[in-house]
C-alpha cells in the first residue's frame, strides 16, 4: 500500500491491542480492504465475496486468513468462520453496507450487529477516504497512484444494549445504534482530513 499510494493513518492506537474486535469499514473502492490489511495495527480477517476467490487469488486470500462468503443466502460456513476469528481473539473486518457504494454507511445490513451482539466484541469504526476519487488514473479502477488515501480509526464501542438479548428487535436496535456511530465517525473523519 505504501509503495503505490500515500496512506495517512490516523487513530490506529484506538484498535484494542488484544482481544476480539470488529473493524467496520466504509466501502467505496476495491482497494479499501487491502488498504486496511496493510495499515491496521493487527492482522485483519475480512469477509470477502466468493467471486473474489478465483484463480491464484483464492489460495492467496485463504492463506492470509480471509473468509469467503456466499452473498446469495445465509452462508453458515462464513458465519462460523467469522465467529471463530472473534472467539480466538482476532480482528474481523466487515464492510457493513455489504458492497461497494457511496461509502456513507447509509444502508447497513444486519450482519455487523449480529456478530457484535453475539460475540460481545467492540466495534471500531474505520473511514477510508480518497480511495474512490475520480482523478486521472494510470490504472483504470484504482485510485491515482501516489495519491493520498486517509485511513481514520475511531473509538471502539459496544453495539448491544447490555441486556445480552439476541432477538430480531435487539439486532434492529443495535443496527440503528451502529449506524449512528458509524455516520458520526465518518463525519468526524471528513472534518479531520478535510475531505
Amino acid at each position: 500500500m505504501y509503495g503505490l499510494w500515500k496512506p495517512r493513518v490516523l487513530g490506529a492506537w484506538r484498535v484494542p491491542a488484544a482481544g476480539p474486535c470488529i473493524l467496520a469499514v466504509n466501502h467505496t473502492h476495491n482497494v479499501d480492504g487491502p488498504m486496511i490489511m496493510g495499515t491496521a495495527p493487527r492482522p485483519v480477517h475480512f469477509l470477502i465475496k466468493k467471486e473474489a476467490f478465483v484463480g491464484p487469488l483464492g489460495p492467496f486470500l485463504r492463506g492470509i486468513g480471509q473468509l469467503e462468503v456466499d452473498r446469495s443466502g445465509t452462508d453458515r460456513t462464513a458465519i462460523t468462520g467469522a465467529l471463530g476469528v472473534l472467539e480466538d481473539g482476532g480482528v474481523l473486518g466487515i464492510f457493513p453496507e455489504g458492497t461497494r457504494g457511496e461509502g456513507d454507511f447509509a444502508s447497513l445490513r444486519a450482519g455487523l450487529a449480529y456478530f457484535a451482539v453475539r460475540s460481545g466484541a467492540p466495534i471500531v469504526p474505520v473511514a477510508v477516504l480518497g480511495s474512490g476519487e475520480r482523478k486521472s488514473r494510470a490504472v483504470r479502477g484504482l485510485p491515482p497512484l501516489r495519491s493520498r488515501v486517509d485511513v481514520v480509526f475511531g473509538d471502539p464501542f459496544e453495539a448491544g444494549d447490555g441486556s445480552g438479548r439476541r432477538t430480531r428487535k435487539a439486532l434492529d436496535e443495535a443496527t440503528t445504534r451502529i449506524q449512528e456511530r458509524l455516520g458520526a465517525h465518518l463525519a468526524d473523519a471528513k472534518r479531520l482530513t478535510g475531505r
